[in-house]
């Protein structure tokens, strides 16, 4: 796989990777995962109780969006870059709501966080570039 060839990109491949490793390690290990994000880790679930087959689909989520992209860093496709800071916003938003309102612990932050702040760093390397280049965004 290619290297990213901008900052913008740079910030693309970081946030894809640990995407695609998250994914790979609620797959792996799921009680993990859920410890991390700090969520309640039990030794048995009950029927009717999906949280393994969501951590699944999420985590495969996390990583199909984690190889999207890594392709989108190595192709240097900055128009998929500018997309994605709107929209990392909006998870960041709804994720911190989650925690604020008590229905994710607060650990549970720190996704909301990587995803505004990641945001917010793709969106500076953005500008930076465009206003230093010319306007890669059209590329």
């Amino acid at each position: 796989m290619r290297l990213p060839r901008s900052m913008s990109g740079w910030t693309i491949a970081v946030f894809g990777f640990l995407a695609f490793a998250l994914g790979l390690l609620g797959l792996l290990s799921p009680d993990s995962l859920l410890g991390l994000l700090g969520f309640e880790v039990v030794e048995a679930r009950g029927p009717g109780d999906y949280t393994k087959v969501y951590m699944a689909a999420s985590s495969m989520a996390a990583i199909n969006m984690g190889v999207y992209y890594m392709l989108a860093a190595a192709s240097d496709w900055r128009p998929f870059f500018l997309w994605t800071v709107p929209f990392r916003l909006v998870t960041c938003a709804v994720f911190s709501t989650l925690v604020i309102t008590g229905a994710a612990p607060s650990e549970f932050l720190g996704v909301g966080l990587w995803e505004g702040l990641g945001a917010l760093i793709t969106g500076y390397a953005l500008w930076r570039e465009r206003s230093s280049v010319g306007d890669p965004a059209t590329r």
